[in-house]
């Protein structure tokens, strides 16, 4: 395999963990306001100087490497398609809300990382090996640190509405069925595009169970005289459409598509940690228990596309090598 094609793609992605970690920052910025106080604030107003820290550090190794600093600002919009977590964006602004765009987006640059560590180790630099441990190593305890949160994050959204809780609990239900449509299309594009066998087929494994969320959730939703969100579906539906021909336009699909899904995942999971909660203060434990339940299966696609990340560096490296990517 090409040393220089390798040095090129290192490059390429510590560019694309600076954009990241452009996003981040303005996103710690605003938080500790949105979070209304407590814990769920104080967390993000850490996080807020180890995010500074994470970017200067990306881009003094960028400017070590002679990238051009205008690379800089072409890949901060080319990012922001697969970095976008596009069902959190409809609702940012509650603490719950909040909470679970950040929990996806830490385990978003906790990928990006982990996908960064494995290219340098291929090209024997150890200098951005360390410096993806560190920061990965940051980026992981923040998103245990969110998970300690999320009581917090559910009773400040609650009383933040003002609703009665079955009410909400409904709202809950109808965010989740949102979700588990964009999921599934995403998933279906995905196996399509994986390019990596173990990938394809733990999207082919989780759509199917994908679409037995789909039919859980409605049922609970049919139980509590509620209905899924047609605006809700259609916007999330196109969202995925709008992500397949991204990740189909990039060279790197299998690694981009790779730490997308992780992120995605964790954006479920984030939404049925919350669920669960509102399910047993609005004392309804058959919600509670379906949420449990999907939690399983979203925690092990989580695993199984984690597991992926070796085989889809090489295999991009491979398809960049025999193209010879410039």
């Amino acid at each position: 395999m090409s040393n220089r094609t390798i040095e090129d793609q290192l490059t390429k992605y510590l560019a694309d963990v600076h954009s990241i970690e452009v996003q981040a920052l303005t996103q710690m910025k605003a938080a500790p306001k949105l979070a209304g106080g407590g814990r769920l604030a104080a967390a993000f107003s850490a996080h807020l100087d180890e995010t500074a820290e994470h970017e200067r550090l990306v881009r003094e190794e960028l400017e070590r490497r002679g990238a051009d600093p205008s690379t800089l600002k072409d890949v901060a919009g080319r990012v922001g398609g697969w970095a976008m977590v596009a069902f959190a964006r409809l609702n940012p602004d509650t603490p719950g809300k909040l909470t679970a765009h950040a929990f996806a987006y830490e385990h978003m640059e906790l990928a990006a990382y982990e996908l960064l560590r494995r290219t340098a180790r291929r090209a024997q630099d150890e200098a951005v090996v360390a410096l993806a441990d560190v920061v990965g190593g940051q980026e992981r305890a923040m998103a245990e640190r969110l998970a300690e949160c999320f009581d917090e994050a559910v009773d400040a959204s609650l009383a933040q509405k003002g609703d009665p809780v079955g009410e909400q609990l409904a709202s809950y239900l109808t965010d989740a069925r949102a979700i588990e449509a964009q999921a599934a299309q995403l998933l279906d594009a995905g196996t399509r595009m994986a390019g990596v066998p173990a990938l394809a087929d733990a999207f082919r494994d989780h759509l199917a169970e994908t679409r037995e969320h789909q039919v859980l959730l409605e049922q609970r939703l049919h139980a509590r005289g509620a209905r899924p969100s047609r605006f809700q579906n259609t916007a999330l539906r196109l969202g995925a459409v709008n992500l397949g021909v991204f990740f189909a336009a990039q060279p790197d699909t299998p690694v981009k598509l790779a730490g997308f899904a992780y992120a995605f995942e964790h954006l479920e999971i984030a939404a049925y940690e919350l669920l669960r909660r509102v399910a047993d203060r609005a004392g309804d434990p058959e919600t509670a228990a379906i949420a449990d339940r999907i939690l399983v299966d979203e925690r092990r696609a989580a695993e199984r596309v984690a597991a992926t990340w070796d085989a889809a560096v090489d295999a991009t490296l491979g398809k960049l090598v025999a193209g010879g990517a410039r």
